[in-house]
């Protein structure tokens, strides 16, 4: 398996960890039986880990048809491999900024992943 495929792996459970932040330390304990009120309720770096989860799920889709693609059109692995590591970090680092609340560095990582989607296209062409 390629980098950039362990890098699709990666950005699925990128995710789930921001759930496990949500749900963690919120002085209560998690409501199994209605995870989206509860998820809802949250204040603070739980709600916007949540809501880095959220976009995390929504960024998953294009980056991995990006790298699915550009792998089918040969494009240079080494070059397939920087974008995609890349992205990654950009996404790690948006997370970070998203529950710190650093809305200007946020954004700038935002920008930087998908520049890096983008960019797979772009480059495959």
């Amino acid at each position: 398996m390629t980098i950039a495929y362990w890098c699709v792996l990666a950005t699925v459970i990128m995710p789930l960890l921001l759930a496990g932040i949500a749900k963690a330390g919120a002085g209560r304990p998690y409501d199994n039986h209605k995870p989206r009120e509860f998820l809802a309720s949250l204040q603070g770096y739980q709600q916007r880990a949540n809501w880095a989860q959220q976009n995390a799920y929504e960024a998953f889709a294009p980056f991995a048809a990006a790298v699915i693609i550009a792998h089918q059109l040969n494009l240079a692995q080494a070059t397939l491999d920087t974008y995609a590591l890349t992205f990654v970090a950009a996404r790690v680092l948006y997370s970070l900024c998203y529950v710190k609340d650093w809305a200007l560095l946020r954004s700038l990582a935002w920008t930087v992943g998908f520049a890096c989607v983008i960019g797979l296209f772009v480059a495959a062409a």
